[in-house]
């Protein structure tokens, strides 16, 4: 299966570098996993509506430019389904029986994801109505992955 995060913005803090390399090596027993990040418009305080709907346009843009046709697109937006570890970790299983062995899972900028990827996504799931960091929601995205992987190996994960 090959998994590929798609982000908006730079990993700018060491700390979070070291822990999606830490997750990516574990990863690699399990799948091939391809990290690509996008560049981020600059959204100056007190932007407007049009002019946020403008930065997530060009966000977009980027996104989808990495998007592949067979892709399974999963977006990660606070308004998508919230699932537990056991949960995500049947859906992947579910994808691989169904023959889908590549997963796109998207993370947008600080404004979210444009209309355009959201319609292209084959599902949305978000963690939590609370608001995470994007560089720490790629190290609780891989950490998910890297968990669901273990569960349908059948080897130990703590609960």
């Amino acid at each position: 299966m090959k998994i590929t995060l798609i982000a908006v913005g730079k990993l700018k803090e060491r700390y979070f570098e070291e822990a999606v390399g830490e997750y990516a090596k574990r990863l690699s027993r399990y799948c091939k996993l391809e990290i690509l990040q996008v560049a981020d418009e600059k959204t100056p305080d007190g932007a407007g509506e049009a002019l946020e709907s403008q930065i997530k346009e060009k966000e977009g843009k980027r996104i989808l430019a990495h998007v592949k046709e067979g892709d399974y697109v999963i977006a990660l937006a606070v308004e998508g389904r919230q699932m537990d570890s056991l949960e995500f970790a049947r859906r992947i299983e579910r994808l691989a029986l169904e023959g889908k062995s590549q997963i796109a899972f998207i993370i947008g900028g600080s404004l979210g994801l444009s209309p355009e990827v959201m319609k292209r996504a084959d599902f949305s799931l978000s963690f939590s109505p609370m608001t995470f960091p994007h560089q720490l929601m790629r190290v609780i995205l891989l950490e998910q992955i890297y968990r669901s992987f273990r569960i349908r190996a059948g080897e130990p994960y703590h609960k």
